[in-house]
């Protein structure tokens, strides 16, 4: 009960300064951040503001951090306001220096306002009709309020508190990085506390694949040299933190053997651009380069990826190998005949029968291409290295034809049907366009979460 709490922090502040439970339930409990599909469509000038001043940071090579700092510091004071918040948007270009590319920026800010606004307020009464926005402006809202509360505990608890170290080693291990960047906007040398087991917030965050708070201290690692190269008590750099196999509960956030062995895949090459050729090949207490333990943790998993490729090309094969055979057999058969003395068929003039034929020659080809890139899948190597970016760039290749070519059959069947039992009964394309949906709609449904139907995506933000 976010309001609740919130009005007993209001009224009783000295509640934050009891004891650090406060700030670990809130940790624990904090509420979920929209999902990348959720983001993209909710209104937001926050979002607006922070990819600015992140692209900008790029091109011009300035402290991000800083910058950020700054612009925050301003919201803490003025920015609640409507007025507050269209200064935000004047001060951004402003704070990210006086170049060409960032007064464009500010211009297109400018021209595209009265537009945000007018969808800020079409979105507030979707947000009353249709359950599944009503549910993300909810989770919104509840995501504000949950940084409210934090902003209050932490102001109680003041700077420097050693009542942070438990509090963000646990947002660390649940990619909880608005807790971890409330806490160290307010004590930075947090960074430096280290857990039971020798462990630093950096070190933690690559060893529980904490992606939101990696790419919250990337630019820390970056640019701090003590950082890239330190160690803890078994002589582990961050290379061989990164070989280590991911806890249970990150890899079943993907589904597939193989695509959580490309997940790992990517964590170490992603750490491995900070380090130099001969921190990679260091070795631990145990003798045993990064490389070498990487291979022993993850050889598991390499098999049962193995496993579950061929497992899945099996079985897509014979499915683009039906709709190769339905297909070619509807090909041959005209609907309708053909002149007996031509063979020009009967209903080559309708549009119906245009889209038959273009349909089911898109289904035919994309189905044969589907099914030669399963059959190469079946037919090669499955080292480690080729998890990476082959087998699954083959893997999702072949997914895509093969859906591409069951939606182009039911739209070749959907024509005919049309063609050949609706005669003068146009109205009939209307059920004939909804059943072919069905299928779709069935998959999609199915696939996607219950709760706000988007699905969430996880990705580096810097890595795409």
């Amino acid at each position: 009960m976010v309001d609740i709490a919130e009005t007993l922090l209001l009224k009783y502040p000295e509640l934050a300064e009891i004891t650090e439970e406060i700030l670990m339930a809130i940790t624990v409990t904090f509420p979920t951040d929209l999902a990348f599909m959720e983001s993209f469509i909710y209104p937001s000038l926050n979002n607006v503001r922070q990819k600015i001043i992140v692209r900008c940071g790029f091109v011009f090579h300035y402290d991000v951090d800083d910058i950020l700092r700054v612009v925050r510091r301003f919201e803490n004071t003025c920015g609640s306001s409507w007025l507050g918040k269209i200064c935000m948007i004047l001060l951004v270009p402003i704070a990210t220096l006086y170049p060409i590319y960032e007064l464009l920026c500010l211009l297109t800010l400018v021209l595209r306002f009265p537009f945000s606004m007018l969808y800020f307020l079409l979105w507030k009464v979707l947000a009353i009709i249709v359950y599944p926005i009503k549910n993300i402006d909810k989770k919104e809202k509840e995501h504000k309020e949950g940084k409210k509360i934090l902003g209050l505990i932490c102001d109680q608890m003041g700077m420097s508190n050693p009542l942070y170290d438990g509090p963000i080693f646990e947002a660390v291990r649940q990619d909880a990085y608005q807790v971890v960047d409330e806490i160290l906007y307010r004590a930075r040398d947090t960074i430096n506390c280290k857990n039971n087991e020798g462990h630093n917030v950096i070190q933690l965050a690559i060893i529980n694949r904490s992606e939101k708070v990696y790419d919250l201290i990337y630019h820390i690692i970056e640019r701090t040299e003590s950082y890239r190269k330190m160690m803890d008590s078994s002589k582990n750099n961050l290379v061989h933190l990164v070989g280590r196999l991911a806890p249970s509960f990150v890899l079943g956030r993907t589904t597939g053997a193989a695509l959580q062995l490309q997940r790992e895949l990517k964590w170490r090459e992603e750490v491995e651009k900070f380090m130099s050729p001969i921190e990679l090949l260091k070795e631990n207490i145990n003798m045993e380069t990064p490389a070498m333990l990487f291979h022993r943790e993850h050889q598991d998993l390499v098999k049962q990826g193995e496993n579950w490729t061929k497992t899945t090309a099996e079985s897509c094969t014979i499915t683009a190998a039906l709709i190769v055979t339905i297909v070619f057999a509807a090909a041959i058969t005209v609907p309708g005949g053909s002149n007996q003395e031509s063979g020009i068929p009967l209903f080559r003039k309708e549009i119906a029968f245009t889209i038959f034929a273009v349909s089911n020659a898109f289904s035919l080809f994309t189905a044969a291409t589907s099914l030669l890139l399963f059959l190469s899948i079946l037919t090669t190597r499955f080292s480690e290295a080729d998890f990476l970016v082959r087998l699954p760039r083959t893997l999702i290749f072949g997914l895509l034809t093969l859906f591409l070519s069951t939606t182009a059959m039911i739209v070749a069947f959907g024509a005919i049907l049309f063609l050949v039992f609706c005669d003068q009964r146009p109205w009939m394309l209307a059920p004939i366009a909804g059943f072919a949906c069905l299928p779709i709609l069935v998959m999609v449904t199915i696939k996607l979460p219950p709760t706000a139907r988007l699905v969430p995506i996880n990705i580096f933000s810097h890595l795409w």
